[in-house]
């Protein structure tokens, strides 16, 4: 069992950056994969980034590709998001997400293990 808890949303400018973080409950195992995910009002969820915790293999939806970047700490026990360059659609609830595996990592329905989200709100 993944217990895992996001922290860093907020409300900011066009323009600017944040980082979210996931903590997880326990070091994640290196055959993990750790995601992040999206859902705006009225929308489904949206894949952003994943990363696996052996390979460091990354992936990023085409909506953030150049500005967003997953990357962990050597503990490999936080799981970060670096948001650059946010514009108003990237207005949502952030979600982390683990799972085994590699394949097919930008489908929700295929990670096991969610966060409570945080809200991310970038106003114009």
């Amino acid at each position: 069992q993944v217990q895992l808890v996001e922290s860093g949303g907020g409300l900011v400018q066009v323009g600017a950056s944040l980082r979210l973080s996931c903590a997880a409950s326990a070091r994640t195992a290196s055959y993990y994969t750790m995601g992040w995910f999206r859902q705006a009002p009225g929308g489904e969820r949206e894949f952003v980034a994943a990363m696996h915790m052996s390979t460091g293999n990354t992936n990023y939806g085409d909506s953030v590709k150049g500005r967003f970047t997953v990357f962990t700490d050597n503990a490999k026990s936080t799981v970060y998001l670096q948001m650059n360059s946010l514009k108003p659609e990237d207005t949502a609830v952030y979600y982390c997400a683990a799972r085994t595996g590699w394949a097919a990592t930008i489908y929700a329905h295929t990670f096991n293990y969610w966060g409570q989200g945080t809200q991310v709100t970038v106003s114009s």
